[in-house]
């Protein structure tokens, strides 16, 4: 008799355990993120995620999850773009973003980057639109977004020696430290107010100096060079103390043609093109 009842609670516990283990599951595909905002039509909302919980100027990495209004569940296949747009009194623009992808590793989650490289006072002006397909349908959705001016200046936008305008934004590093840090930006082109590729190949110079301390240098920093793997440059930034630094940087196209930039001399202390930090 004992048996006939301990059966059915050992089925119970196992079927209890499994289900934890589908919420754990799903709790562990936002780890480490924050819901900024949602897009929504009449099918589907859109979840947008960054490890900060907002949008701001320069680079964002924004991860997507796509729920079905009606099932409460949220979709495994779908193929997503997205389209960020600036509208100013007299013209609107878009920005460099990357494409948009599952992650590895997770059934709901998809990720993509932004740059953003202006925002109005109010954080006003940007709206995002997200388009995909679910089982061949199409879908679409749009909303305003708010992008916070960053402390620092960690994009710039500059018109080059070659009349072409480009944007530079810094993607790490993201918490720096006293001594070596791995240094990785990305350089695009305006092709036109809807379109920034990236450009490959060029040479980024790299001069970090302290303004607040006789506008030292430092030792063992090397010049930022594309890496195809990413699309990125990356390069070596030694920081020899904490507080404020200005990253000097000469632009050099695939002739060594300077692009945009000085070096630092005593009548120079900041080169035209620069990016800051501050730890």
């Amino acid at each position: 008799m004992k048996i006939k009842y301990i059966i059915p609670i050992l089925i119970i516990s196992l079927f209890s355990v499994a289900c934890s283990t589908d919420d754990d599951t799903d709790v562990n595909e936002l780890e480490g993120l924050t819901k900024v905002q949602e897009l929504s039509n009449n099918t589907h909302s859109i979840e947008l995620y960054t490890a900060n919980g907002q949008f701001s100027t320069g680079y964002n990495a924004i991860s997507i999850r796509i729920k079905d209004n009606v099932s409460n569940t949220y979709i495994e296949n779908a193929s997503l773009t997205w389209n960020p747009v600036m509208q100013m009194p007299t013209m609107q623009h878009s920005c460099p973003k990357s494409t948009v992808a599952k992650v590895s590793g997770k059934t709901t989650v998809y990720e993509g980057y932004i740059i953003y490289q202006m925002a109005n006072l109010d954080g006003s002006g940007w709206s995002l639109s997200v388009n995909y397909t679910v089982n061949g349908v199409s879908y679409d959705a749009t909303g305003t977004i708010v992008v916070k001016q960053a402390a620092k200046q960690n994009v710039t936008s500059f018109m080059g020696s070659d009349n072409k305008r480009y944007i530079i934004a810094l993607l790490e590093p993201k918490m720096p430290k006293i001594g070596n840090n791995k240094m990785v930006v990305g350089l695009y082109k305006m092709e036109n107010m809807m379109s920034f590729p990236v450009v490959e190949n060029y040479t980024i110079t790299l001069d970090p100096r302290m303004p607040s301390m006789e506008n030292h240098s430092s030792p063992n920093n090397t010049d930022l060079t594309y890496k195809a793997d990413d699309t990125m440059y990356h390069g070596n930034l030694s920081l020899t103390m904490t507080g404020y630094w200005v990253l000097n940087l000469k632009l050099l196209n695939a002739q060594n043609e300077v692009l945009k930039g000085e070096n630092i001399t005593l009548e120079t202390v900041k080169s035209s093109l620069y990016l800051e930090l501050e730890f």
